[in-house]
């Protein structure tokens, strides 16, 4: 169930989605947020200086592993404005971290890219349970969907058939 304070984080995350498409690169943001409320780190895509790997839900990944004690990465929760790749998904299982939050799905993304007539990406795109069956995750919201949708259609097609998507 998608709360009050949820909708407010992932707010932020398409704020940094649209901020990644600014800045040259496919718009997807993440938050890390603690149990306490804080916001712990976040992040937006960072791939345009060419390395794929650069998405925020890897990035906070790799952030709480060297920064959070095992205990505290299981009661965070990460929010992000797309749902995880199979790469961040793994990442996210293996490195031990909460609940997902995401505006948008796999499933919404495949479709607009073909709608768009966008080439598919290079890897399966797998749901978070298939990648982490275990993983606890809320989405997508429609509303922010329907945002996200829209950076996507406007994200140059140079940027979005390289697939460096989240």
């Amino acid at each position: 169930m998608v709360d009050d304070t949820d909708l407010r984080h992932l707010r932020r995350c398409v704020e940094l989605a649209a901020q990644a498409l600014r800045g040259g690169d496919e718009p997807f943001g993440s938050v890390l947020v603690g149990a306490d409320g804080t916001v712990l780190f976040e992040d937006h895509n960072r791939e345009s200086a060419g390395d794929e790997t650069r998405h925020p839900e890897f990035e906070i990944a790799r952030w709480a592993a060297n920064h959070l004690p095992p205990e505290q990465r299981a009661a965070a929760t990460v929010y992000t404005s797309g749902e995880h790749c199979p790469m961040c998904a793994a990442a996210h299982g293996w490195v031990g971290l909460g609940r997902i939050v995401y505006a948008s799905s796999t499933e919404q993304l495949v479709r607009w890219r073909a709608e768009l007539g966008r080439k598919p990406g290079p890897v399966r795109p797998l749901s978070i349970r298939e990648v982490v069956p275990g993983a606890v995750v809320d989405g997508p919201v429609p509303e922010l969907a329907e945002e996200v949708r829209r950076l996507h259609a406007a994200t140059p097609a140079r940027l979005a058939d390289g697939w460096g998507a989240s």
